[in-house]
């Protein structure tokens, strides 16, 4: 990727803490924290260190490209800290994908069938337990009407979502279905990426759920707070020939140069930052997340 004025680039740090009532003598941990290199982002150096130091550790590529992370602490312990440390650089997407044939070509012509490749037809696939209902696929229709242009179908939904559902902080988990969503009308950046997969996958359209994060900006005249940044999710619908689409129904808007992408696929279970199983008699647990996406400058 070669410099230019509209190329961001960010170091992230990604900090996880728990700490125990009592002491876990065994800590296993798997994520997915290292920034992926893509067509438009590029992951120039990730680290991550944890504390305290792991008897094993290793990293690896999941079925659908993600680096991630898995590390095994045997050491007595009332606290665990994983800190991921990245530098990325990020272009805005090319503004013609959206006046490409296949964007404004018919959305039906943008179902993938088995000679696109098993992956991309299991982007269309419902989950287990199934979230596709035939609420999620009337609700989907309203936006996919025939015939309809596949960018124009995609954002009009993307913007339904925005306006018919309210983000309310700490309003659900990552148990929380996409019935649920419909029922309460509220939820958080994971929950409308899901519910505009589901709704996508009902018409026969391949979609990914996408992690990363999202560079915040601070008010006018206000000075940039450190470890105020989280986590997102968005998603991405497949076009004809191959090429993704990736837009973000919490914001209302495409995915642009603001974004850096850290992992996909069909759903927050397959893409956690950070998920694991301890040995203990502790009876609680507190956790702590800090996120930072600092803009930096170009010259290097």
């Amino acid at each position: 990727m070669t410099a230019a004025p509209d190329v961001r680039w960010y170091a992230i740090t990604h900090r996880t803490e728990y700490a125990y009532s009592s002491v876990v003598s065994s800590s296993y941990g798997r994520g997915h924290i290292f920034p992926r290199t893509t067509a438009e982002q590029l992951c120039l150096d990730a680290s991550v260190t944890v504390t305290p130091t792991p008897t094993d550790r290793s990293t690896g590529v999941d079925l659908y490209g993600n680096e991630d992370l898995y590390f095994h602490v045997t050491t007595d312990h009332d606290h665990l800290c994983v800190t991921g440390r990245a530098l990325v650089c990020v272009r805005p997407p090319d503004p013609a994908r959206l006046t490409t044939a296949g964007a404004v070509g018919p959305w039906e012509d943008a179902r993938p069938t088995s000679a696109d490749g098993a992956l991309d037809v299991d982007f269309v696939l419902d989950l287990v337990p199934a979230e596709i209902t035939d609420e999620v696929r009337a609700y989907a229709a309203q936006s996919l009407t025939p015939g309809r242009p596949l960018a124009e179908a995609v954002f009009d939904l993307n913007r339904r979502i925005h306006r018919d559902f309210t983000y309310l902080s700490g309003s659900t988990t990552v148990t929380t279905t996409v019935a649920d969503v419909f029922a309460a009308r509220t939820g958080v950046c994971q929950d409308f990426a899901r519910v505009a997969a589901a709704c996508l996958r009902s018409h026969g359209l391949a979609v990914r759920y996408v992690s990363g994060y999202l560079a915040t900006q601070p008010p006018p005249g206000k000075e940039r707070m450190i470890g105020v940044d989280a986590t997102h999710a968005w998603a991405s619908v497949r076009m004809p020939g191959g090429q993704w689409l990736a837009f973000d129904p919490t914001n209302d808007q495409w995915v642009d140069e603001r974004y850096v992408t850290v992992a996909w696929g069909r759903d927050y279970d397959d893409v956690p930052p950070l998920r694991g199983i301890i040995y203990t008699e502790s009876s609680s647990s507190r956790i702590s997340v800090s996120v930072d996406v600092a803009p930096i400058s170009a010259a290097r």
